[in-house]
């Protein structure tokens, strides 16, 4: 399966110009991904002014991930600030090209940010099937929980975690060995994609977006530049792996 990373710096709290921005770099996609990967809350950057961009599900983001996604011929998904039944989520929606779509809501929520106090915690996690691969897409701060993302020898299971992210430069050493971490003990590919650049709250970001693969090798990281970047992944190569070191049947 081949999966684009799109690693970017944001446009702070302005969601059209952010889904203009985005629509640019990914128009030259088409026919040649099967996955398209955002950042977590791509729309705005890592926003706790939840009242005044929450959209609804029916809302310009939605409208906008659906023709990407049929327009790409690809799945697509990311985050963003999402209004539901009078709450506010950190809402990952899954995007398939023929405008049926799947959701996460990010489980663990901030509180050095104060994410807590402005966005409701979702309680259930996701799996995806896609081009016969299962994947289980999660939300930044989810990755320092690994019984959140465990896997299993089960159908339960999964080949592909995906974290889509806003991780600070300062903690950047955490990012990249959990994400090493989370592929090693899960014996999975792990994608993990985070903006670059500074924020509204002058942090910075270098990036570090990266694929792991299920034994822990790095197949891609970018650092420090903005760019979208398209790797191709072995099924065959992943249950090869896990036939001869079947350490999940274990638990």
């Amino acid at each position: 399966m081949r999966i684009t990373l799109l690693q970017t710096p944001l446009h702070w709290e302005n969601p059209e110009a952010n889904r203009q921005m985005l629509g640019e770099k990914l128009s030259t996609l088409s026919g040649t991904t099967d996955l398209v990967i955002l950042p977590e809350m791509f729309t705005t950057g890592f926003s706790m002014q939840a009242t005044a961009l929450a959209e609804p599900m029916d809302g310009p983001t939605m409208r906008w991930l659906s023709a990407q996604a049929n327009t790409l011929g690809a799945a697509i998904t990311g985050s963003f600030i999402c209004t539901a039944s009078g709450q506010f989520y950190n809402r990952l929606i899954w995007m398939y090209p023929d405008g049926q779509y799947k959701l996460y809501d990010k489980k663990h929520l901030f509180t050095l940010a104060g994410e807590n106090n402005h966005y409701t915690p979702g309680n259930e996690r996701l799996l995806v099937h896609w081009k016969g691969w299962r994947i289980r897409p999660l939300i930044c701060y989810d990755l320092r929980f690994p019984a959140w993302s465990r896997n299993t020898a089960g159908e339960d299971g999964y080949d592909l975690l995906i974290y889509v992210a806003n991780w600070p430069n300062r903690r950047a050493h955490h990012w990249q060995s959990l994400l090493t971490a989370r592929a090693i003990e899960n014996q999975c590919y792990v994608a993990g994609v985070n903006i670059c650049g500074k924020d509204g709250k002058d942090f910075e970001y270098r990036g570090d977006s990266c694929i792991t693969d299920y034994a822990g090798h790095t197949i891609t990281r970018i650092s420090g530049q903005e760019g979208v970047f398209t790797a191709t992944l072995s099924l065959p190569a992943l249950r090869e792996y896990r036939e001869q070191l079947p350490f999940l049947k274990d638990e």
